[in-house]
């Protein structure tokens, strides 16, 4: 079965993507930078707030899609121009973001990192899934690309895509010296793209979309074999880290469900309480409150010995004390 679009089609195809086709190449330029530059702020700001609505509302204004789109169309009909133009507009619009993200966090006094706040935690350590998730997202992004019967589906797909969110991650991790973390983040949003620009090209090229914009007049390149196992290349690529991300949550999701009940044990024998605990980079960290005397945090590390955790450092955070109110001036008080 072929699918097939019609020359209206391409028209409207790289005039939505190629910020260099048509003649509104001003105003779509001016419009693209501007709407990236509040994306970015909205963004941060609801990281910075731990706001979910608020970075989903980031996804829906940022139009980073738009090059990204472009450079698979580019790619597909092999004009070099297009191609330059749309990778120099996702490359500096994730600049852009990532920039003011950073001056940001310099008036966060405390910093922004993954222990402290979820939007941060759920974009630095991304895993295998994120890159199948985002496959699929890409192809629906696609095929709202060379249908327009389907495009009402594009603000859909701009929640949940992940594009902006992360950059804005990287930009406020960077600032708070968390650079494994910034890292993380920016290996999401590469994965994001990589997975729209691999999806994009494969869909535009099951639409036959070259031999059309043959057709049209626009500049048709070479498509050599090489270009196309370059892109997939890229995703393979990208699924090594992602891979070894996926085992390295897995196994210290298990490590976390199966020590936590000796760390319960451990506290509630003297009265405590465990508040929170973590397993990260081969340490298990243990925060508990309670009374005084305080807990010998020797006896969790034989426990976790005899468990089979002797190869895991543990870290123990000690919370002392108890509740007391303090009443107001003209109040009477303890």
């Amino acid at each position: 079965m072929k699918f097939i679009v019609d020359e209206a089609d391409i028209g409207r195809m790289a005039e939505k993507t190629v910020l260099s086709y048509g003649p509104n190449t001003g105003a779509k330029t001016s419009s693209f930078w501007i709407l990236l530059a509040l994306a970015g702020v909205i963004a941060t700001a609801g990281v910075a707030a731990d706001s979910t609505a608020t970075v989903i509302g980031a996804m829906i204004v940022a139009p980073l899609m738009t090059p990204i789109l472009g450079t698979a169309f580019s790619l597909v009909i092999s004009e070099r121009h297009y191609l330059a133009r749309s990778l120099l507009a996702v490359l500096g619009g994730a600049l852009l973001v990532i920039s003011i993200a950073f001056l940001f966090g310099m008036a966060e006094p405390l910093g922004l990192i993954a222990e402290s706040n979820s939007q941060v935690s759920a974009r630095v350590h991304p895993r295998l899934i994120d890159l199948i998730a985002a496959l699929a997202t890409g192809m629906v992004g696609a095929f709202a690309l060379v249908r327009s019967d389907i495009s009402d589906t594009l603000p859909g797909v701009a929640i949940a895509i992940s594009l902006v969110p992360p950059l804005a991650v990287v930009g406020l991790t960077l600032q708070a010296g968390k650079i494994d973390e910034a890292l993380g983040a920016l290996l999401l949003f590469g994965t994001n793209v990589a997975a729209i620009i691999f999806t994009a090209t494969m869909v535009l090229l099951l639409y036959n979309v070259r031999e059309t914009a043959a057709r049209v007049g626009l500049r048709i390149g070479s498509l050599r074999g090489w270009t196309l196992a370059v892109v997939t290349g890229i995703i393979i690529l990208v699924a090594i880290p992602l891979t070894y991300g996926s085992k390295k949550v897995i196994r210290e999701a298990h490590m976390k469900f199966t020590t936590a009940p000796l760390a319960e044990q451990w506290a509630q024998a003297n009265a405590w309480k465990v508040i929170n605990l973590r397993v990260e980079n081969s340490e298990i960290h243990v925060t508990a409150f309670g009374p005084k005397p305080e807990l010998k945090a020797e006896k969790l590390r034989e426990a976790l010995d005899d468990a089979g955790y002797a190869d895991l450092d543990l870290v123990v955070d000690l919370v002392t004390g108890g509740t007391r109110k303090l009443p107001g001036i003209d109040q009477p008080r303890d």
